[in-house]
C-alpha cells in the first residue's frame, strides 16, 4: 500500500479487505454526511434519532451506499449506544473508502 491510511481506519485483514473504522456520530442532524475528523475518528452526522437503534440503522445503510457494498458487509462492533462505534467493513479496498468518506 503506498498510501498511509488515516487514523480512524484500521487494517484488520489485507487478504480479506477487512478494515474497522473508528466513527464518533451525531444523531439528529438534517441530513446523513461526513463531517470531517474528531479525536482521531471520522465524525458522521446522522439524519436519525438516537433511539431505538434508527441511528445505528442509518449509520450502516449510508455505509453500504456510500461504498457501493452489501449491509452484510458491514458490522457494528461497538458502541451500540454510544455515539464512539467501531465498524467492520469487508471486501472494499481501503482507498475506496478513504475516497468515499472523505469529508
Amino acid at each position: 500500500m503506498s498510501t498511509p491510511l488515516p487514523p480512524w481506519l484500521k487494517e484488520e485483514s489485507a487478504k480479506t479487505n477487512t478494515y474497522v473504522l473508528a466513527l464518533y456520530c451525531q444523531p439528529g442532524a438534517k441530513k446523513t454526511e461526513v463531517q470531517g475528523e474528531h479525536d482521531g475518528r471520522l465524525k458522521i452526522r446522522l439524519a436519525a434519532p438516537p433511539v431505538e437503534g434508527k441511528a445505528n440503522d442509518t449509520l450502516i445503510f449510508w455505509l453500504s451506499k456510500s461504498l457501493g457494498v452489501n449491509r452484510s458487509a458491514i458490522e457494528l462492533l461497538a458502541g451500540d449506544l454510544s455515539r464512539l462505534k467501531r465498524v467492520k467493513i469487508s471486501g472494499v479496498e481501503s482507498q475506496v473508502i478513504v475516497d468515499s468518506l472523505q469529508a
